[in-house]
């Protein structure tokens, strides 16, 4: 887990289970139609990770984004998601041929289920789907978004092989207490998307920021951070996006973060579908 240091830079990593390294924080390009200004901000001022899904389309604009940098294929970390009607094995193994071809890679460096709107018996054949596809060089990390314990357990209890990530709406409102603990027990890595809460701060946040000369956003992907999460902040606006990682120079004191931590409100504090106690 990264630790609450200055050490922390845009540059630094953690090590996944698949032994591969994952950028601290990455672009999240949701509901982003154009995607292309917004990567090209990001890779020219120093991230490495970006967040895309099947259902997002817009794998083909990071592809060609990522291309256009300049900046070799194997230095960013790219995030893909099976979408929900393509569960079962053979949908999600068309799947992940589709984005690789609509990326224009060789490779995906972590594949995820979207979320576990199926049922139990297509989870896991799309898990295995991810496990072959990983066998096979297709993808290099695989992991989940949206699972709750239950889901989790589905695999374990299945006796396959743990997913590396596990993606979830994170910020101070929903702090998914269960699932984050389940996923520190069993080493997966825990990456919050929507960590700005849409915008939707408080004056707590809006506070706690200004003692620091940091915006609200800033504020909150710098408390991810420090929590240990893997924050992927989202806007289609290049100087948003280049502001929202000027994070690294400054540090939340542990007073700070209890005040931010006190402001759970569990699931009713979501601001997203949040599907993590699907059946």
């Amino acid at each position: 887990m990264p630790e609450s240091k200055l050490t922390l830079t845009i540059h630094s990593t953690v090590k996944l289970s698949s032994g591969y390294d994952l950028p601290v924080v990455g672009l999240g390009v949701y509901q982003n139609d154009d995607c292309s200004p917004a990567c090209l901000a990001a890779l020219k001022h120093g991230y490495r990770h970006i967040d895309s899904a099947r259902m997002y389309r817009n794998e083909e604009q990071v592809g060609n984004s990522v291309r256009e940098s300049g900046i070799a294929r194997e230095e960013v970390f790219i995030t893909s998601k099976v979408n929900n009607p393509e569960h079962g094995f053979d949908k999600a193994t068309a799947a992940i041929d589709d984005s690789l071809k609509k990326f224009g890679f060789e490779y995906i460096d972590l594949m995820l289920i979207h979320s576990p709107l199926s049922d139990k018996e297509r989870r896991l054949e799309t898990w295995n789907a991810l496990i072959e596809a990983k066998k096979q060089g297709k993808v290099h990390t695989i992991g989940v978004s949206n699972y709750g314990p239950k889901h989790l357990e589905e695999i374990r209890e299945a006796g396959l092989e743990t997913p590396s990530v596990n993606q979830v709406e994170l910020h101070p409102f929903c702090q998914q207490k269960e699932i984050v603990e389940y996923c520190n027990k069993h080493k997966i890595i825990v990456e919050a998307y929507t960590p700005l809460i849409r915008g939707k701060w408080n004056d707590t946040i809006v506070d706690i920021g200004k003692k620091y000369n940091k915006d609200p956003a800033q504020l909150l992907v710098r408390w991810s951070l420090q929590r240990g999460f893997i924050p992927l902040p989202k806007s289609s606006q290049p100087t948003r996006v280049v502001s929202n990682a000027e994070v690294f120079d400054f540090e939340i004191s542990a007073e700070d973060v209890a005040a931010i931590d006190a402001l759970d409100r569990g699931k009713d504090g979501a601001v997203t579908w949040n599907p993590v106690d699907a059946p």
